[in-house]
């Protein structure tokens, strides 16, 4: 099969007007009694006084930001540009109980009088129409989106989903690259290969697009089980562990959450590390992998700054963290082993450990 790579070319950063539109990140700090937020460049010269609260969460301030401030006894919010543009006046985009946040140099809002969500660009100009009941955030260049979705209320109307609908993989120009986009995995979107039949790969999910092709994307849960099943659990020494961790692994011992060196740690716990490990390979083990975010309050640090986004949150889908839960029962006691892998640049890398054995 013949097998042609994709590439989503980004749009160029306009850097012809350094005074204007500064490719410097500006970071927030907070006013004396840290009620108000305002911005300073790298060297700390103050960009832009505290002046901002409510649902202003960035932490870091590339191209575009959700703000909002009071005036003259009434809150305003919008979105702000580096030259200082505002656009999307009362159109902020609310997701997870906060507000969106910039990824790629877009960022989504939501018009308020039709409930349907779009995409400003870096400049403050609109990318895509607000016509969509959801928007996820660009993902290399591409979003996956609904339209003609029912909204349906649950917990006394506070909370909400979508039902039904179309759901479609996109581009940052609102061109249709994929129609029937309908998956529940986690995908790696920047993995994502055209080819011309599904693939053959059994770690990756192919969607049909137009003209007879296909978009193939690893899906990272079929990844790391191949990972561990195939590498990791093969022939395990202290060494191969080693080198598949994470400088430092955090582990819940009886005092609490203690944080050591990957080297000291595993070569201290190695006997129960690859007792509990190979559990999964049990014809019998019972077991699931999770996909989820790396814990921002238990994980900072210069070493993590780079698999969180300017807010301060989890980029989940080029860095997601995946977990192995394997079930043992004792009598009618239920315990849990659970081994987190942070999936980075350099592959999966164990990060975190709880082991409860029967004592």
């Amino acid at each position: 099969m013949k097998n042609i790579t994709f590439f989503i070319l980004f749009l160029a950063l306009n850097t012809t007007n350094v005074s204007a539109q500064s490719n410097d990140t500006w970071f927030s700090f907070y006013n004396a009694d840290s009620t108000l937020v305002g911005f300073k460049d790298i060297n700390g010269i103050i960009k832009i006084d505290p002046k901002f609260s409510g649902p202003t969460i960035a932490k870091k301030f590339e191209h575009i930001i959700a703000v909002a401030e009071e005036s003259n006894g009434q809150w305003k919010s919008y979105y702000l540009t580096k030259t200082g543009k505002k656009v999307g006046a009362a159109s902020l985009h609310y997701f997870d109980n906060g507000v969106d946040c910039e990824m790629e140099g877009f960022i989504r809002f939501r018009d308020n009088k039709t409930d349907k969500v779009g995409l400003f660009d870096k400049d403050g100009k609109i990318a895509i129409p607000a016509e969509y009941n959801w928007l996820s955030q660009v993902k290399n260049g591409m979003l996956t989106g609904l339209k003609d979705g029912k909204k349906k209320s649950f917990e006394n109307g506070e909370h909400y989903t979508w039902v039904g609908g179309k759901e479609m993989l996109i581009d940052t120009q609102n061109t249709i690259l994929v129609n029937d986009f309908k998956t529940e995995k986690y995908l790696n979107f920047f993995s994502i290969q055209k080819t011309e039949k599904p693939s053959t790969d059994k770690t990756r999910k192919s969607f049909k697009a137009k003209e007879n092709v296909y978009y193939t994307f690893v899906d990272y849960e079929l990844e790391f089980k191949q990972w561990l099943t195939n590498d990791l659990l093969v022939n395990l020494t202290p060494e191969k562990l080693i080198n598949a961790s994470f400088e430092t692994i955090t582990w819940e011992s009886k005092d609490g959450w203690a944080t050591t060196n990957k080297a000291k740690y595993i070569s201290d716990n190695f006997a129960i590390l690859k007792k509990g490990l190979l559990d999964f390979t049990k014809p019998k083990s019972d077991y699931f992998i999770s996909v989820g975010s790396l814990n921002q309050f238990m994980y900072e640090g210069d070493e993590f700054e780079k698999y969180y986004n300017t807010c301060g949150e989890a980029n989940q889908w080029k860095y997601p963290a995946l977990s192995l839960n394997i079930n043992h029962i004792y009598g009618i006691i239920l315990k849990q082993d659970n081994f987190e892998f942070l999936r980075t640049d350099d592959g999966y890398k164990l990060i975190s450990v709880t082991i409860r054995n029967l004592d």
